[in-house]
């Protein structure tokens, strides 16, 4: 049976993707409204970069099955690759109702929003990748922090455009849809400090 195997690589590589996913989501927001093209390109981009985030995570879990001695506990490799996936697939959330709600401008708070997220999805990347070993731990944990932070930030500017919404946008069904992307947006950054209490878990457990 192999021991150890690819965990770290599939880990990175999946952080990878969730970091891609991330950068696209803001570039879709940056061009709502200005061009339909490129806003459906951004769109297809971030449904390729959750198929294969996707594909990344079947492997690791195929992977954990077969190999007899694991760097981490088994769950926490389940659940980690497990909530890596949440975050890809809330963006694609976020991405097809924009598409679906045929949302033609995003307000500044989603912009911001999108941007909290694409920060979130880079601290997750940068604690992922110190994660092979334990001599990083103090590091690891700061970066923790850092998503936790963002997360925060991410309830502040949502509860602030929910109320600018509810006092200022008279058509109901454009209330509505920025509600749900508003909600979406905020979501992501819950599964990013998702990924980080993991994390700071299994650093705790090994340091």
């Amino acid at each position: 049976m192999p021991q150890e195997g690819k965990f770290f690589d599939l880990f990175n590589a999946h952080a990878e993707q969730v970091v891609l996913g991330g950068k696209t989501l803001v570039e879709l927001m940056s061009v709502l409204g200005k061009s339909d093209d490129e806003a459906a390109r951004h769109c297809e981009t971030i449904d390729i970069v959750e198929n294969r985030a996707d594909k990344i995570t079947h492997e690791t879990i195929a992977l954990l099955h077969k190999t007899f001695i694991t760097p981490l506990d088994r769950d926490e490799i389940h659940q980690l690759i497990t909530r890596l996936d949440d975050i890809l697939d809330l963006i694609q959330d976020a991405a097809q109702t924009v598409t679906l709600y045929d949302i033609k401008r995003a307000t500044p708070e989603a912009i911001n929003l999108a941007e909290i997220v694409c920060s979130c999805c880079d601290r997750v990347r940068s604690a992922v990748s110190l994660l092979h070993t334990m001599d990083n731990a103090a590091a690891i944990l700061k970066t923790c922090q850092e998503i936790d932070r963002l997360e925060s930030d991410a309830d502040r500017v949502m509860r602030g455009a929910m109320s600018k919404l509810f006092r200022d946008e008279p058509d109901v069904r454009q209330l509505i849809k920025f509600k749900a992307i508003y909600e979406l947006l905020e979501t992501v950054t819950d599964r990013c400090e998702d990924v980080a209490n993991i994390i700071e878990g299994i650093v705790l457990e090994n340091s």
